[in-house]
């Protein structure tokens, strides 16, 4: 059978043939592809040719398509659908593409090709193109002496074979620890539907008869909010917060500890004091001490809400509180003093009807997009629904695939990435993933979401919509391929959305009776709105300082113990709370160790929310939900991806630049 990813896909907008591909074509196409891109890139240097825009930069961009298509491909399934067979491929695969990005980016005839590019007369993107490229390449280590790019290849290399066994064991760990329990009146609390997501997940892990209670990525579990037997709650907990770090074969701290100082080396030759500085460099914020101030100011106001809560928690309580008894007092004291249940909301927020009458329904409203179902369409898994999105005036925009219930092959968390980027030069248009991890239900029940996986939809499908209306020339620049510190900007945008009075009318209605989720209730959710916030600031500034803790490291401090480190850099930081452990614990913080593109940049979703908050002030003085706004949020950002400078395009919409004060607002922390 000949191998469907080594030419171009027949189908639709180039989704990819899953059904045709099997474990060993991708193999192959990798690996073909990785040779044909070094062949592609010899020509660029062989040419006879003076350097110029058309035969290098543009010649680069063509480039490499074989790989691009192959790669999509293998990594889409390698976090959302990894066999055996998959995780074995990606052990092996891994070091080759690290190597590969090294042989790019330190070939110094390339680099000399670029850099004698005349820029004068380009237009501004074509310009910012070549730029960008020589900033990747001195970022790389091209002025290093060729000692320097030896030892550099290396580190990478080893970066990226610890990284893809962090990421492997973090995903066979949650598995492990997941809570087996063998009777019924154990789960006393949890809605009907989440135990008979639990009785399913027995069943289909080979427990028949009993009830499995699996984690998501996150430290907080959402069943610790209902739970009524404590013990249970606290074997949950327990379960969640030791993972990665017990000894055995699915410990990872050994694999954290040198990544640290391998990150502290790589930073040192390139000419940074750690990891964090040459990180925060490829970033919007202006440099490292910017981050911290920032983290510093939010710090100890975000404790004391929490410990503000934390009193509220103790009275309702009537016994000391531990870890595990948060949630659970925090969802009592949202009933007795705000009328808020959020296990009753559950019924009025049915995962296809969110999806169509709610995600949809906004982008309809403020881009005039449009969503058709292509159930002719196959994604890689029976579980993916494939949409084909078009413009107001009919036009074809691109597809949106949804892959929303967690499995055993999939990692934890949720996140959004491409199949197919956009690109005018290519003629490319977008094709892109939502991945959660809902409990998935017996057959024939509906499928409730949660207050945070009501969020978290809304929250991704911000990613595929800048993925979505992507409108550059070069593939480099496509959607979401900006500074990680601005990626999580126009995600946070979209769950303004979630709460709006037509959106929520639209679809927040109870699965069985149709009937509306009542005024009342929306009321009582607004009045607490803050309520939470204290806990919720506290344990993801407890992530983020963590991440900078082990990133501002030099290499000849790597603790011997990551956990008392762990504990020490909290104290530190002013974050240390004995109720609230970090949203990610060193054990399984896959942000930052599992290929890290979050390393020493978890601050990012704190950076990104600044611009949010400033947004959805926009938004409400600008007459809200409306096409005039969205058209216009749509042309000067979401559009333009990275071709130009993303805080130029903030500015270009905002018409300034962004200020603290609505964040503060927003978080309770003025």
């Amino acid at each position: 059978m000949t191998n469907p990813l080594l030419s171009p896909s027949p189908l639709p907008y180039k989704l990819p043939p899953f059904a045709d591909i099997e474990v060993r074509h991708y193999s192959e196409a990798v690996e073909a592809g990785l040779a044909e891109h070094l062949a592609e890139i010899q020509a660029i240097v062989d040419s006879p040719e003076p350097a110029s825009f058309e035969n290098t930069a543009l010649a680069m961009e063509r480039s490499g398509q074989l790989l691009q298509r192959a790669a999509a491909s293998f990594f889409t399934l390698v976090s959302a659908d990894a066999t055996d067979a998959i995780r074995e491929l990606e052990t092996s695969l891994s070091p080759k593409f690290s190597a590969h990005q090294d042989a790019v980016y330190l070939n110094p005839g390339l680099y000399e090709r670029f850099a004698a590019i005349g820029t004068d007369r380009l237009d501004a993107e074509s310009r910012r193109l070549v730029e960008e490229y020589l900033k990747e390449f001195r970022q790389s280590g091209i002025g290093l002496d060729p000692a320097g790019q030896d030892r550099l290849k290396a580190i990478n290399a080893e970066l990226s074979t610890l990284g893809t066994e962090f990421g492997q064991r973090v995903k066979e760990g949650m598995k492990s620890a997941s809570l087996l329990l063998d009777d019924a009146a154990d789960l006393a609390g949890l809605p009907a539907d989440d135990v008979a997501s639990a009785a399913e997940a027995a069943r289909t892990a080979g427990h028949e008869g009993k009830f499995l209670l699996t984690l998501i990525q996150p430290s907080n579990q959402p069943a610790l909010a209902a739970l009524e037997n404590r013990e249970v709650r606290r074997r949950l907990f327990e379960a969640s917060t030791g993972r990665g770090s017990g000894g055995g074969s699915l410990d990872v701290l050994d694999l954290v500890k040198d990544m640290v100082r391998l990150r502290a080396e790589k930073a040192q030759l390139l000419g940074f004091a750690n990891f964090a500085e040459l990180s925060v460099d490829q970033q919007t914020a202006p440099d490292f001490e910017a981050v911290q101030a920032m983290m510093n100011r939010l710090a100890p106001a975000a404790v004391r809400n929490a410990d503000a809560e934390a009193e509220a928690l103790a009275e309702i309580a009537g016994h000391p509180l531990e870890a595990w008894d948060w949630a659970y007092y925090a969802a009592k004291v949202k009933r007795e003093r705000y009328a808020v249940d959020e296990q009753a909301l559950r019924p009025y927020f049915e995962l296809d009807r969110v999806l169509k009458d709610g995600v949809f329904f906004a982008a309809n409203a403020l881009y005039g997009i449009t969503f058709h179902e292509r159930t002719d369409l196959a994604g890689y898994h029976p579980d993916v629904r494939v949409w084909e999105v078009k413009n107001s005036d009919g036009t074809d925009l691109g597809l949106f695939l949804g892959d929303y219930y967690t499995r055993e092959s999939k990692r934890g968390g949720a996140w959004m990435n491409s199949l197919v980027e956009q690109s005018g030069l290519l003629d490319n248009r977008p094709v892109v993933i939502n991945n959660l991890n809902i409990s998935k239900p017996p057959a024939g029940e509906p499928t409730l979401l949660t207050l945070d996986e009501l969020r978290t939809t809304f929250h991704e499908f911000g990613h595929a919509l800048h993925g979505l209306f992507s409108a550059v020339t070069y593939p480099r620049f496509s959607g979401t391929s900006v500074p990680r510190d601005f990626v999580e900007y126009p995600s946070q945008v979209n769950e303004m959305w979630i709460m709006w009075p037509e959106v929520l009318a639209n679809y927040a209605k109870h699965h069985a009776t149709g009937e509306p989720l009542p005024q009342e209730t929306v009321e009582k959710l607004e009045a607490a709105a803050l309520w939470g916030e204290g806990f919720g600031t506290t344990e993801y500034l407890g992530a983020a300082l963590l991440d900078l803790a082990w990133h501002v490291l030099d290499g000849t401090d790597i603790p011997e113990d990551a956990l008392e480190f762990e504990a020490k850099a909290l104290a530190a930081a002013g974050v240390a709370h004995s109720l609230i452990p970090p949203r990610y614990r060193t054990g399984y913080f896959q942000h930052i160790f599992a290929g890290g593109w979050y390393a020493a940049g978890y601050y990012s979703y704190i950076w990104s929310e600044v611009l949010d908050a400033e947004t959805v002030e926009w938004f409400k003085e600008n007459g809200g939900l409306t096409r005039a706004n969205g058209d216009f949020f749509r042309a000067e950002l979401l559009s333009r991806g990275n071709s130009r400078d993303p805080l130029e395009s903030f500015r270009a919409f905002r018409g300034r630049d962004a200020g603290l004060e609505p964040l503060l607002k927003r978080r309770g922390l003025d």
